[in-house]
């Protein structure tokens, strides 16, 4: 799968933030803003990328999961969040498994 990545623009860097939440049944999440657009183009060239390969087909929902156990106070507290911005300037390729997780690689995010 890395091997289809090699070589491939992703674009330049963007800035994001937390903000915000939302469940996805018991799961408690964290909702991300700033340039969103640029993380789902990102999304897209990697889905690209990876043509002939099994893809999530529900549509794109970027978030960080912050807990698998439902909690009211976790949901209301982040539902006003609104963090300070980070430049994203790299991408992980993760591997998950039963829990366990690997980066498989680490792809920069460049303007030229």
């Amino acid at each position: 799968m890395t091997s289809a990545l090699a070589g491939r623009s992703f674009g330049g860097p963007f800035r994001l933030r937390i903000a915000g939440s939302g469940r996805f049944g018991s799961v408690v999440w964290a909702g991300l803003a700033g340039d969103v657009p640029a993380l789902a183009d990102l999304r897209a060239r990697v889905v690209s990328a990876l043509a002939g390969f099994p893809v999530d087909e529900r549509d794109f929902k970027p978030h960080l999961t912050v807990s698998y156990r439902f909690s009211r106070t976790l949901l209301d507290d982040l539902a006003t969040y609104d963090g300070p911005e980070w430049e994203t300037s790299s991408f992980a390729v993760v591997r998950s498994a039963h829990g366990e997780y690997a980066q498989l690689a680490l792809l920069p995010l460049t303007t030229s």
